[in-house]
């Protein structure tokens, strides 16, 4: 399921889209101003950002700004302004679409689709792996469970990439230390349980389910 930010002042704006967007299969996330949305992008992934330009707090050119520091998750600006300048200047900060309010809540969930599909094939050239709530970047060695970043230790995440690469294999204690570990290993199989049981902690949510 795709992640959608939706940041608007007005509520009634933040329900309809939620409304449309859960129709279409997306999961919603709801932020009331840019501030929000920036502390929201720092801890959580998102596939995409729907954001108003017009908030309290921090407006959402400002908070777009912020978040191309640190993210190159995709954004749509909502507005109720049209003006060339306005467009530009979204664009010129890297902002993925640009939708005038009133907005027809069936185009603009055609044109989230659109995005998505566009920067969907730049993601599936990464070597990745996705079960439930658990994604693995094995590009760049990252885990998350729910979208948030798990911090795993270098044997923990050779362990668990271990074991995706070769899932539906049955795999003995010794395989793992011989895969994992290497064949200089010289401790016991209590090494490869307490990894296993670190994992389960770490992953509890999606291996339990």
């Amino acid at each position: 399921m795709y992640q959608l930010l939706v940041v608007d002042d007005e509520q009634n704006i933040r329900t309809l889209i939620k409304k449309y967007a859960a129709f279409e299969g997306y999961g919603v996330t709801e932020a009331q101003n840019g501030l929000q949305a920036v502390e929201l992008c720092r801890t959580q992934d998102f596939d995409m950002i729907i954001m108003d330009v017009m908030m309290p707090e921090l407006d959402g050119f400002s908070a777009c700004r912020a978040i191309r520091k640190f993210s190159q998750t995709p954004v749509l600006m909502l507005s109720a302004r049209g003006e060339e300048y306005d467009r530009i200047h979204g664009f010129e900060l890297g902002v993925d679409d640009y939708v005038v309010k009133p907005f027809s809540p069936k185009e603009l969930m055609m044109r989230v689709d659109a995005i998505l599909k566009r920067t969907r094939g730049t993601q599936e050239q990464r070597d990745q792996f996705q079960y439930r709530g658990l994604q693995v970047d094995f590009t760049a060695r990252v885990v998350k469970v729910d979208s948030q970043r798990k911090n795993l230790s270098p044997k923990e995440y050779e362990l668990l990439a271990y074991l995706i690469k070769n899932r539906d294999i049955a795999l003995s204690r010794e395989k793992l230390i011989t895969e994992v570990w290497g064949y200089d290993f010289y401790g016991d199989d209590r090494t490869v349980d307490t990894h296993i049981k670190l994992l389960r902690k770490k992953t509890w949510r999606t291996m339990d389910r």
